[in-house]
């Protein structure tokens, strides 16, 4: 008569917390990792990736925890500011597809016909509502505030214009929007941790990014913890410690 096997995914998966958590405290590790992604952004690494058919402009990393995020958490509204390509808004109403409930609603000053049609003729565009617009807009945030109202799960993820300034902006507008449990995401955070990227100028960078406007939104609301294990894992990521959740 066969033994019956021992279940030891609670073991297997205290191993991969202890791991994660080690492997995030190895200071060579982490240069080496960022020094990777410094040098790979000059041939548009996070260029190079697509979800369904869109390109997604993300890390390979970063694209498994945004899943492993809306797989955990199942939220009924995802809010995205910063729409590009589609790519992201795709994966997200994916997601919301297999879970068998939500809805996305995703925010851009510049929302391309080419990538709007792409959009919403998709087969999961349906699930996905384009407003256009800067995100910080007062018009713009209480028309999403409205749709969020009412709403159980809520996630918002910011990664539109990185700027210190905006990004505050997005999080005293969006932060109260998402309801306890739920996640967080600020985007780019990286920036704040690699050289200024020459090769592609932006408004933003050391000094002026997500994760400055992160660290003050922080200090004045604690109702925000990072995930740890989360951002402990992420070793090549365009968003390190970006990963917040909600408090009850």
């Amino acid at each position: 008569m066969t033994e019956p096997q021992t279940d030891d995914r609670a073991e297997f998966e205290a191993s991969n917390v202890a791991a994660a958590a080690a492997m995030a405290a190895d200071g060579n590790l982490q240069q080496k990792a960022l020094e990777v992604v410094v040098d790979a952004d000059r041939y548009g690494y996070s260029y190079q990736w697509s979800w369904l058919g869109l390109p997604m402009i993300q890390m390979p990393a970063d694209m498994v925890a945004m899943q492993e995020v809306i797989w955990a958490t199942r939220p009924q509204l995802i809010i995205e500011t910063g729409v590009a390509r589609g790519g992201s808004v795709i994966m997200s109403s994916s997601m919301l597809q297999l879970i068998g409930e939500g809805q996305v609603v995703a925010i851009d000053i510049d929302i391309r016909p080419h990538n709007r049609q792409a959009i919403e003729e998709h087969p999961l565009g349906h699930r996905v509502q384009l407003i256009g617009g800067s995100s910080a807009d007062t018009a713009v945030v209480d028309e999403v505030r409205g749709l969020a109202q009412g709403v159980d799960r809520v996630m918002v993820v910011l990664d539109s214009n990185h700027t210190h300034e905006h990004v505050l902006a997005e999080l005293e507008a969006y932060g109260p929007m998402v309801t306890p449990g739920q996640y967080l995401v600020v985007a780019d955070t990286v920036v704040e941790r690699i050289p200024a990227q020459e090769h592609r100028p932006r408004p933003w960078g050391p000094g002026d990014n997500p994760e400055t406007a992160m660290v003050e939104y922080l200090a004045t609301h604690p109702g925000f913890e990072a995930d740890e294990h989360l951002n402990a894992k992420l070793l090549m990521t365009s968003s390190p410690g970006g990963y917040l959740r909600r408090l009850a």
